[in-house]
């Protein structure tokens, strides 16, 4: 039998009720709770306006998926183990599925288009900003055809070698890379890092990009891209903002610096020399604030299945091509359909090791267990929480996807390795299945963020 009207109706509550309730709730919950009746409607946008909704979110993970279509994304919530839509028309920017998403923080993703240029999007409210052309980054100088529209990029740096030895010898060579749109939007910006919530207009862009890996920022407002001071330093791994004017970054063999973005011009000091490990260089390596304040170090290893030995450095291979000094990155194939797995791909599975950065003994000093802390890698800017603060993530445990930049732009169509891994016992369990997500873009996990650049509401159909 069909229920009355009035049965279906929402209880009668004091708003200041609402309010307690609602300040408690994730993201999700909150915005379908928004749109049951008018005044639940008017508490959760005074909510909003106090600034007195849960603050700290259960991170969801964002994918995108060939049966929402080119304009949707899709959220996986941790917290209630549900799948959600979101609707992101953009009608005159390029659709969410066809961008590379490079970072996420504060609730806003980092995303590259294939023409190629950068913007912070907001999945929940829709907002966003455009960051700095491409074209104003150093070392990069645009090739136009004949009708003056970009072809190709000219990368053209110095003092460069593959192998972060950090010899701290000057030499004078200097490397060129010509590359396509594509391969710009694929793997020429490696991640993107956030030092605050856009929406206040007041923040800092951080971008490891290039295929030296270098560090180039943006501050909110700015109209073109600074390339870092760091001397002899290069090949970035990943950053972490310890606040909002303080990052530490890691190289690829395991050296950390901090840089100092509160005066003028950016500072920088080597904080930690001592490789984490000898001889073996990590597929992966990040950097991240545990909720103690400890600074941590966390290793991915590839562990093939058939062999018994984690792998060692991967090094991005570039053609040779006439002009000495001169290396030719093609753009990748443009695959139709990275929903399907074609290719079969040798076994392999992700181990993690976390060490704690010891700046004052200058060691790295093994963790062999999170405890009550949970960690969140990969596009992602790293996360380390706490599961006393979030009872529904597993303690101990990774929870990450996979951010290998070979599979970005060579095997769009091979399966993503994602997963949660278990520090205490190194087993893995999936994360949903059957799997929701395309292969690329590849998804990553986000701590949603209702903030809007304006006073209008989320919308709230679709969550229902």
């Amino acid at each position: 039998m069909p229920r009355s009207r009035s049965a279906m109706r929402a209880p009668h509550l004091p708003e200041d009720i609402l309010l307690q309730v609602f300040a408690g709730l994730e993201v999700p919950d909150l915005i379908r709770s928004g749109s049951v009746c008018t005044s639940w409607r008017a508490a959760y946008g005074t909510l909003l306006r106090l600034g007195r909704h849960k603050q700290q979110q259960t991170p969801c993970l964002l994918y995108t998926s060939k049966s929402s279509g080119e304009r949707a994304a899709g959220l996986y919530s941790l917290a209630d183990k549900h799948a959600y839509e979101l609707p992101l028309p953009l009608p005159d920017d390029p659709p969410i599925r066809s961008r590379h998403l490079i970072g996420a923080a504060h609730g806003w993703l980092v995303t590259a288009d294939e023409r190629p240029e950068l913007r912070l999007l907001n999945p929940v409210t829709g907002d966003q900003i455009a960051l700095p052309p491409v074209t104003t980054m150093e070392q990069l100088t645009p090739i136009r055809g004949d009708d003056g529209a970009v072809r190709e990029y000219r990368y053209r740096s110095r003092n460069l070698d593959w192998v972060d030895d950090d010899d701290g010898e000057d030499d004078d060579r200097t490397w060129t890379w010509i590359i396509g749109p594509r391969k710009m939007r694929n793997s020429f910006f490696r991640k993107a890092f956030l030092s605050s919530d856009p929406a206040t207009g007041n923040f800092i862009v951080v971008l490891i990009q290039g295929p030296a890996s270098q560090l180039s920022y943006a501050r909110g407002g700015d109209d073109r891209w600074t390339l870092v001071p760091s001397s002899h330093y290069w090949n970035f791994e990943d950053c972490i903002f310890k606040d909002e004017e303080l990052v530490y970054a890691v190289t690829k063999s395991g050296r950390v610096l901090a840089f100092d973005f509160s005066g003028a011009s950016v500072k920088y000091s080597v904080v930690m020399e001592k490789v984490a490990r000898d001889y073996i260089t990590p597929w992966k390596m990040y950097v991240v604030e545990a909720p103690c304040g400890d600074l941590l170090l966390v290793l991915k290893d590839k562990h093939f299945h058939d062999l018994d030995f984690r792998s060692r450095k991967f090094r991005v291979e570039a053609e040779d091509v006439s002009e000495p000094g001169l290396y030719a990155l093609e753009d990748d194939e443009d695959f139709s359909d990275p929903e399907l797995d074609p290719l079969p791909a040798r076994s392999f599975s992700y181990v993690f090791q976390v060490y704690r950065v010891d700046l004052a003994a200058q060691e790295f000093v093994e963790v062999k267990s999170l405890g009550k802390d949970v960690l969140f890698l990969g596009h992602n800017q790293s996360l380390c929480l706490s599961s006393q603060e979030h009872p529904q993530l597993k303690a101990n445990h990774v929870y990450f996807t996979d951010d290998c930049e070979h599979m970005a732009s060579r095997h769009k169509r091979r399966s993503r390795k994602m997963g949660v891994y278990d520090l205490g016992d190194d087993s893995t369990k999936v994360i949903v299945s059957p799997r929701v997500w395309s292969n690329w873009p590849a998804p990553l996990w986000i701590t949603l963020n209702q903030r809007r650049m304006n006073s209008a509401l989320p919308n709230a159909f679709a969550w229902v």
